[in-house]
């Protein structure tokens, strides 16, 4: 399985998937609206202003299973990144990341490994992966790594396309 196959549904309850975004160079990220992380929302959506015309998006995914920060409906979830953060990258429903529930995509991800060489389960929100434009998952960055720090955005950097 490649990590453009599984199925999502956007906030809005269209059929989706990462393969929608195949060609661009992407950050996949497990968000939520009441973390003490959610303020990463606003690094996320300069990352998609400064790099989206050069072939590059975010993607994120609410997820409820750390502390239950993502109570909301796809609709307050939707209202809450747009009026707060003014969000602009895709975003997709709630789906489990750790656990027998977790989505396929994120069976992709857990398999690679961070920076110290460990894989496994997500450790809390604001998880982030970055995938070439082929599809190849090649960095795994923690829930504290700044969507603006340097070991980042230098990483989106060699992976722009063209």
């Amino acid at each position: 399985m490649s990590i453009y196959d599984p199925q999502l549904h956007t906030l809005s309850g269209q059929q989706s998937s990462v393969g929608d975004y195949r060609g661009k160079a992407l950050l996949l990220v497990n968000v939520a609206s009441k973390c003490g992380l959610t303020p990463q929302y606003e690094g996320l959506e300069r990352l998609q202003k400064t790099y989206g015309d050069r072939g590059f998006t975010v993607l994120g995914f609410p997820c409820n299973q750390f502390g239950g920060q993502e109570p909301g409906t796809s609709g307050e979830i939707a209202e809450f990144c747009s009026a707060t953060y003014g969000v602009t990258f895709p975003m997709f429903e709630k789906i489990e990341v750790n656990g027998e529930g977790r989505h396929p995509v994120y069976q992709e991800l857990v398999v690679v490994p961070d920076d110290d060489g460990a894989t496994g389960d997500i450790q809390w929100n604001f998880e982030k992966f970055l995938v070439t434009p082929e599809g190849e998952v090649v960095r795994r960055f923690r829930p504290t790594v700044d969507p603006e720090a340097p070991e980042l955005t230098d990483a989106i950097e060699t992976i722009l396309p063209g």
